[in-house]
């Protein structure tokens, strides 16, 4: 290769790099969902979005880039509430620049992030030591309603919008939290307790309402034998004194009682596993047992008289 050639190769190459630095002074791309800020001589000049742009080598610079996509801020606060209890609160800001106020959003405000921390920390700590623990977990949407309309009335002026405001997370002590484990548990032990005792008194009213019912049909039913048991011997009796005039009340009654307490010894004997103790006596002694029934019977007949003439 001569030199000449050589020279000239040279020549060209060192061309083609001056072109190429020139251009990457001149010209500068600027991504999707972003703006570049131009500055001229150190002054604000214009802002550039997306796309393929020229700018001034050595008179203007790009002085940053202002990203219009949301971004989230999670920020975690521990302060006091009402009944001193010590938690931490994890509240999420999800904030945009607006695309009318980018050049208050670059120039006024020097750390935005810095800035909504502040302002979360400065809500959160008015709110939540206002409330009981509890409360907390209950209120957390108006603790984010707070937020969000604090920040929003801040940040506007310096060309940011305000999203949206999230309670994410309340994390208590540990000890607290076994607390409230163990007061939840014990509510629930009680209802189940209460609820078991009130299936155990309806259970016990139904029993008795039964045992009621049983009572009463049985009473009806001795008293319905009784009434047959009496209309029987009624009707024996007037047919044992038409076939043996002159026969009383007293010897027909001490012959069914004397019939009557034979059948029942001979249900006792029959049954060989009763343990029924039988006194000495005789069946002499139905007589006693008849002039019993007969004076009680003659009793009852002049109480039933005396209160009719009454």
């Amino acid at each position: 290769m001569q030199p000449a050639l050589f020279n000239h190769i040279i020549i060209w190459v060192v061309l083609a790099i001056i072109v190429f630095s020139i251009l990457a002074k001149i010209c500068f791309t600027v991504s999707q969902q972003t703006l570049a800020i131009v500055e001229r001589f150190g002054k604000y000049n214009r802002i550039a979005d997306a796309g393929l742009h020229v700018k001034i080598p050595f008179i203007e610079k790009i002085a940053g880039l202002m990203t219009l996509r949301i971004c989230q801020l999670d920020v975690e606060i521990e302060t006091k509430t009402k009944d001193n209890v010590f938690v931490k609160l994890q509240v999420s800001v999800q904030y945009r620049v607006k695309e009318d106020a980018i050049y208050a959003a670059f120039y006024k405000l020097d750390n935005d992030v810095k800035q909504i921390t502040s302002f979360v920390f400065d809500v959160v700590r008015a709110q939540v030591p206002k409330m009981i623990l509890d409360n907390v977990f209950d209120e957390k949407e108006s603790i984010a309603d707070a937020v969000k309309a604090e920040l929003t009335d801040t940040m506007q002026a310096f060309g940011y919008e305000i999203v949206k405001a999230l309670v994410t997370d309340i994390n208590p002590d540990e000890k607290v939290k076994h607390a409230m484990n163990e007061i939840n548990e014990q509510q629930r032990l009680r209802m189940a307790a209460t609820e078991k005792g009130e299936a155990e008194k309806i259970i016990k009213i139904k029993q008795a309402e039964g045992e009621a019912e049983s009572k009463r049909l049985q009473g009806m039913g001795v008293a319905n034998q009784r009434k047959a048991i009496i209309d029987g011997l009624c009707q024996s009796l007037d047919q044992f004194q038409q076939k043996i005039p002159g026969t009383g009340a007293s010897e027909v009654m001490n012959l069914v009682l004397l019939t009557q307490y034979f059948d029942t010894l001979k249900e006792i004997g029959a049954n060989n596993k009763s343990t029924t103790i039988l006194l000495p006596h005789s069946p002499g002694g139905l007589r006693d047992i008849a002039s019993q029934i007969q004076e009680g019977i003659l009793t009852s007949n002049l109480t039933t008289e005396s209160v009719k003439c009454l």
